[in-house]
């Protein structure tokens, strides 16, 4: 059996990453920095290694109601326009150094408004940050605007990423507590991207069961699936016979819905109990159109080729998985085809192949 690929091996490989959230992965000496400049006073530390482990201890409870919590303090320091900026750019910084060459970043605009700034100055602010910070790293970003399932102002936001689509929006998602929120209280705003042959995603699947991501798909359209964890509920596997895939299940597999997942992140909302045991390692063999991402980096304590590196560890895969899991990923790239075929064969291919063969 050949080596397995080391991580700084796996951080060389061109990766893509479709689901990871603004506010969740600043730098915990950026929070504390802008705290100080905003006047942001409810931080529960004030030096950098112990703010570090207080997100990544609370995030580790095992409900997604507290880890959503640790969100108050990120999105507490992200409300001027420097500091949407500045978080902006060091996460195309971060994402670039991991090795990541097109990445979908997602942030709510309607939680930055709270000193002053409109809707529009948030995504402005956000996109000069992102062309900054990206600016001759070898990497793309695109964001998606996203709405949250508990409040009503979803149409607002999918008519602004639809306004700004040709301005590096690449897409919608809704986001927030499953339970009690399903996707189709915001089908008006559904309809209305797909009147407008828009992209979008939704958060289904997660801490919520199969009726989330029907609803996602069928009643809303989804083209994508934030996490889609729970699909493994519609699977039934009896000891060595093959795995029986159920209506739902099977129509995700044929359509090659995608699904975002996010391992770590699963770890600590409870939805699996453990890397080995996660889903991921059956929807992969199932070849559902699985896709590796981290969700949120500060909570999670993690990175996209730290996500690689446990799955490796855990399932046995190799650079063959890592580019199937990749390729899956840029084909579901909210990017015209032909830019999604230009990454594929000009940039990631050639660049899993050489690190296979100097491995």
């Amino acid at each position: 059996m050949s080596q397995l690929p080391t991580f700084e091996q796996i951080r060389l490989a061109p990766k893509v990453l479709l689901h990871d959230h603004l506010d969740g992965g600043l730098r915990p000496e950026s929070i504390i920095d802008l705290a100080r400049e905003t006047g942001y006073d409810r931080l529960p530390a004030t030096d950098t290694e112990s703010l570090r482990a207080w997100f990544r201890e609370s995030a580790d409870s095992g409900s997604l109601e507290r880890y959503l919590e640790t969100f108050d303090h990120t999105v507490g320091v992200m409300q001027t326009r420097e500091a949407l900026i500045r978080v902006a750019a060091e996460c195309a910084e971060d994402l670039a150094a991991d090795g990541v060459v097109y990445a979908e970043v997602r942030y709510a605009p309607e939680q930055h408004t709270s000193a002053g700034l409109s809707l529009e100055e948030v995504i402005e602010a956000v996109q000069e940050g992102f062309a900054s910070g990206s600016a001759g790293r070898g990497i793309r970003v695109g964001t998606l605007l996203t709405a949250m399932r508990h409040q009503a102002r979803s149409m607002e936001i999918a008519e602004l990423a639809v306004r700004y689509r040709d301005a590096g929006v690449a897409g919608f998602d809704i986001a927030g507590a499953e339970a009690g929120y399903p996707p189709t209280r915001h089908l008006d705003a559904f309809e209305y991207l797909q009147r407008e042959n828009a992209h979008f995603t939704i958060h289904a699947g997660e801490a919520f069961g199969l009726p989330s991501i029907w609803q996602a798909i069928q009643w809303c359209g989804a083209d994508r699936l934030g996490h889609g964890v729970r699909i493994i509920d519609d699977i039934s596997v009896q000891d060595d016979a093959e795995p029986k895939l159920g209506r739902l299940a099977a129509y995700v597999r044929d359509k090659r819905i995608p699904l975002e997942m996010c391992p770590t992140s699963n770890l600590q909302t409870g939805a699996a109990t453990s890397i080995a045991e996660h889903p991921i390692g059956l929807l992969r063999r199932l070849n559902f159109r699985v896709t590796v991402n981290t969700d949120n980096r500060l909570m999670s304590g993690t990175s996209l080729s730290e996500e690689f590196a446990k799955l490796s560890e855990a399932f046995g895969y190799g650079w063959d998985d890592m580019l199937w899991f990749t390729v899956n990923a840029m084909k579901s790239a909210f990017l015209p085809f032909d830019e999604r075929l230009s990454l594929i064969n000009g940039v990631i291919k050639p660049g899993f192949a050489r690190l296979k063969w100097q491995a």
